[in-house]
């Protein structure tokens, strides 16, 4: 799975969406409040650090178990120290990928989330540069 050039996040203006506080129930329907809460900046949300987040745009399934699909597009927040297990946007060896990091017995791994993709074994000659962590996906319901 790769992903497209780099889009550095500029929060130019605020668009505040109403927001319902009634939750949605995902089992049984509940009965609807009619009353909207207050309004809701989504850069407020899934923007925790405008200087060091960028949003890519995936190409390929090799994330789909992860739920990342092809046309989404991740927020990445590169501050974040990425830890083990993780999302991260990575550049392998000049080709952008993202991937999950692993970290065993020493070794580091960029995992697919698709069993068709095998892990990908980091070696001491490849050039391993990781972008950021990725904090949220964004993509339409399918």
């Amino acid at each position: 799975m790769t992903v497209g050039s780099p889009i550095p996040f500029e929060a130019r203006t605020k668009l505040r969406i109403p927001l319902v506080s009634a939750k949605v129930q995902a089992g049984f329907p509940s009965p609807a409040d009619d009353h909207i809460e207050r309004s809701l900046d989504l850069n407020e949300h899934l923007v925790r650090n405008p200087a060091a987040t960028f949003f890519v745009r995936v190409q390929g399934d090799s994330m789909r178990d992860a739920g990342i699909h092809g046309g989404d597009i991740l927020v990445v927040d590169r501050s974040l120290s990425p830890a083990d297990r993780q999302i991260v946007v990575a550049m392998l060896d000049g080709d952008f990928t993202v991937k999950r990091l692993r970290r065993k017995n020493g070794q580091v791994f960029l995992e697919a989330g698709n069993d068709s993709f095998p892990p990908i074994e980091i070696s001491e000659n490849q050039e391993l540069v990781i972008w950021g962590v990725v904090t949220f996906i964004i993509h339409q319901a399918r």
